[in-house]
């Protein structure tokens, strides 16, 4: 398998020459590599985990480089404040008020209803912090906005992005949850402990 798997065209694309060079050179450098290949989609929820480390965003960054994929990613409102708000807006982030009383998911939903092609990358643990439940706000946006869930598992003890194939939601959502967890593991976690 090449480096870097093919890109579709109808995936949502950012990037150039020099961007996605300099990203292939530090997955040299750091010797991660991708299993698998994102499918050929306008629109997607894409889950990574295990998400136990400060380590995974700019991890994520150098595959969303790689691949030249324009992802979209929610982020606590705290960090789009100067001094660094600028870069996470440029890489895709929307900042969210987690004690706000506007629906979040219904808001994303309709960021999916506006836009031909839209990637929201997100963690389902929503924190890098133990714990036994995943939040159900992603599940719900890919129920709501008609879109697969496509997981993706961080390994960091082998340095693989892991891409499973899309999985369509029933609405049955602890049957799909169990489902889509069934991808990921403890061992494939920076920090296992933590999973």
């Amino acid at each position: 398998m090449p480096l870097i798997p093919p890109v579709g065209d109808n995936i949502h694309r950012r990037g150039n020459f020099f961007t996605k060079a300099v990203a292939s050179l530090c997955m040299l450098v750091t010797g991660w590599r991708f299993e698998g290949a994102l499918p050929n989609l306008r629109q997607f929820v894409l889950i990574v985990a295990p998400h136990t480390s400060n380590w995974d965003f700019p991890t994520g960054v150098m595959a969303m480089f790689a691949l030249g994929l324009r992802g979209t990613f929610l982020g606590k409102d705290t960090l789009f404040k100067p001094p660094f708000g600028f870069l996470f807006r440029w890489l895709g982030g929307i900042p969210v008020d987690r004690f706000s009383t506007n629906n979040v998911v219904d808001q994303t939903i309709a960021y999916f209803r506006a836009r031909e092609k839209m990637i929201l990358a997100i963690s389902p643990e929503g924190t890098r912090k133990k714990t036994e439940r995943w939040r159900t706000g992603f599940y719900w946006v890919a129920v709501g906005a008609g879109v697969p869930i496509v997981p993706v598992a961080f390994d960091f003890p082998r340095k693989r992005w892991i891409i499973h194939p899309p999985q369509v939601m029933t609405g049955d959502a602890e049957h799909d949850i169990k489902h889509l967890r069934s991808f990921f593991s403890a061992s494939q976690a920076c920090r296992p402990d933590q999973y």
